[in-house]
């Protein structure tokens, strides 16, 4: 039976609430070393919010770092659960062009799995290539199509 989340996820994860504003999100990437930072009310998971969301509706957008974090978060989540294999996580990390996945249970956020969790165990090396290759391919093409447009 192939190995569940559970097994690779971080479950020591950053959060932010709808309290916090676009420059105290920016800090606890700075100062994480983070580039993702789940938004919770208590525990459930509401939104997402990356260093690209800040950049690009963000300070791109001329928003001030008073911004209220719901003017930058994706709420269209994500999410797996705690008992999804690696290999569903990594088609799906593949299929929606992400890098990170929020594991929940019940809705409540429970952990973090990313691409380089998958990576760092060698049993999972496939199938994280599998889904880096997939996001890589994405990403190219992406690039290309905004080269000609």
């Amino acid at each position: 039976m192939a190995r569940s989340i559970k097994e690779l996820m971080s479950t020591d994860c950053v959060t932010a609430t709808l309290l916090d504003n676009v420059y105290e999100l920016a800090v606890l990437m700075r100062d994480h070393d983070i580039g993702f930072v789940p938004i919770v009310d208590g525990k459930k998971l509401i939104g997402i919010v990356t260093d690209r969301d800040l950049v690009i509706r963000g300070y791109a957008a001329k928003h001030p770092g008073s911004t209220a974090v719901s003017e930058v978060m994706s709420s269209d989540i994500k999410a797996i659960d705690a008992d999804t294999s690696v290999d569903e996580a990594a088609m799906m990390m593949s299929r929606n062009q992400i890098r990170r996945l929020p594991v929940v249970e019940n809705g409540n956020l429970v952990g973090i799995v990313s691409i380089g969790d998958l990576a760092v165990r060698d049993k999972f090396a496939d199938e994280a290539g599998e889904a880096l290759s997939g996001i890589s391919r994405q990403d190219a093409d992406d690039t290309q199509q905004h080269a000609y447009h």
